[in-house]
């Protein structure tokens, strides 16, 4: 059974009439008839007899009536409570965010948006992988990525900046070969590393960039950081080279097939303030840099 036809039914023995039924419904007078007849048709039994004052209901539609009208309340209930889930600034919001954003962007951020929502349920799931937002793993997603998947939708709140770090004791101790850090996926030396130091010994390879962070300012060597990591990291300085613009960016990304609620919806304008506010962080503005430093190696 149709509950759309069952409205059209409450409506017309509430009215009376299938004009007045149109107009509490707001629908042609033709499609509450059209729907009166569909649900007689699929019921096998007629509910109202026509007369010259309007229609009246037979005996089956006043056995149906106070059925109807108890689902309709019941429809009514879930609808508001619907509502009120969505409206609620409360219960479980799931965060999945890459661990270097949130230790240093997000987390010493978090603490006025809790506050602010003390009913709200905030879980960060700290992963480089996204978790599967489709399956409710996960309300809300940041990712440093060049593109993020088909199925996720967001904006992109702000490209990355890289620059080349190093730490101070590594740069006044180096009599030798330039020593660099590497991620693990780098099969060949990237434009940096042949731009600056072509010559470069690789004396390490990392599959995270805090680690290459952390292990460059333990004197491992030059690294290629974002801006955000390399100059909140103690230890470490950034050379004076100018780097070219990168692809990737920092994303605020939801399934796309998932309708964010309240909370979503707050938590999520709360995360475009905090990066906003670390632009100049984000985007390299804040640094002391290693003052005239070339590499002794670094190609013409």
């Amino acid at each position: 059974m149709n509950w759309n036809d069952l409205k059209y039914f409450l409506a017309l023995a509430r009215e009376g009439t299938i004009s007045g039924a149109g107009r509490v419904l707001n629908v042609k007078h033709t499609t509450v008839a059209r729907r009166i007849e569909a649900l007689e048709l699929s019921l096998g039994t007629r509910l109202f007899d026509k007369s010259r004052t309007g229609y009246a209901m037979t005996q089956a539609a006043e056995d149906l009536y106070q059925q109807v009208v108890s689902m309709e309340e019941k429809v009514r209930t879930i609808d508001r409570q619907a509502a009120n889930q969505d409206s609620a600034l409360a219960g479980p919001l799931k965060l999945t965010i890459a661990f270097e954003l949130a230790n240093r962007l997000i987390i010493p951020k978090m603490g006025e948006f809790c506050q602010r929502f003390p009913d709200i349920d905030m879980q960060l799931l700290m992963t480089k992988n996204l978790v599967d937002l489709a399956a409710m793993e996960a309300d809300l997603a940041i990712r440093m990525t060049p593109n993020p998947p088909d199925y996720l939708v967001g904006a992109e709140i702000m490209k990355l900046h890289h620059g080349i770090y190093a730490s101070p004791a590594h740069l006044q101790s180096r009599v030798t070969k330039t020593k660099v850090i590497l991620f693990q996926s780098e099969n060949k030396r990237p434009d940096w590393v042949r731009k600056q130091a072509s010559d470069a010994e690789v004396s390490l390879r990392v599959d995270d960039v805090g680690s290459m962070a952390v292990a460059a300012a333990h004197g491992f060597g030059l690294a290629k950081l974002p801006c955000f990591i390399g100059d909140t990291q103690p230890g470490l300085v950034r050379l004076d080279v100018q780097m070219p613009p990168s692809d990737w960016g920092i994303w605020i990304l939801n399934h796309v097939e998932l309708r964010t609620t309240a909370r979503v919806r707050a938590c999520k304008e709360h995360l475009i303030a905090v990066l906003e506010n670390q632009r100049d962080l984000i985007t390299g503005n804040l640094s002391n840099y290693a003052p005239n430093y070339v590499p002794n190696d670094a190609s013409d």
